[in-house]
């Protein structure tokens, strides 16, 4: 029963972040690129929680971290307005790379099986 409470949580989070962050706060680093917040993932007594950044542009990620990280105290106190908990979480920002390495590895998925597609391509003009 805890798990699904935390789950309803970290949603109600995520979704009040991303308002957050996108009316509210003004820091021209969190404006120059396309973010998305990818999961929350709050401690068991849900007094901090874990929100993972990801970033279009990967060059942008630490600025947006450092920007996030300098309006936490902002972020806490109007997702406090926001939610009706007890205690608004104290919220940790990390950068999250999955869909940036997803990208890569579908490159090299595809680069390996159109090297192999290529190969019975020749297999399959040679004379016999």
């Amino acid at each position: 029963m805890a798990q699904y409470r935390q789950n309803r949580i970290a949603e109600e989070i995520k979704k009040n972040l991303d308002k957050i962050i996108r009316e509210e706060l003004n820091d021209p680093r969190l404006k120059s690129g396309t973010f998305s917040i990818t999961r929350v993932e709050p401690t068991k007594d849900l007094r901090s929680a874990k929100v993972y950044i990801s970033v279009l542009e990967e060059d942008k990620l630490e600025d947006m971290v450092k920007a996030l990280k300098g309006a936490a105290g902002l972020l806490r106190h109007a997702l406090g307005n926001m939610l009706t908990i007890r205690y608004t979480p104290e919220l940790h920002f990390v950068g999250d790379r999955n869909i940036a390495y997803g990208l890569h590895i579908a490159g090299v998925l595809k680069q390996v099986l159109g090297d192999e597609e290529q190969r019975r391509n020749d297999e399959d003009n040679q004379p016999e």
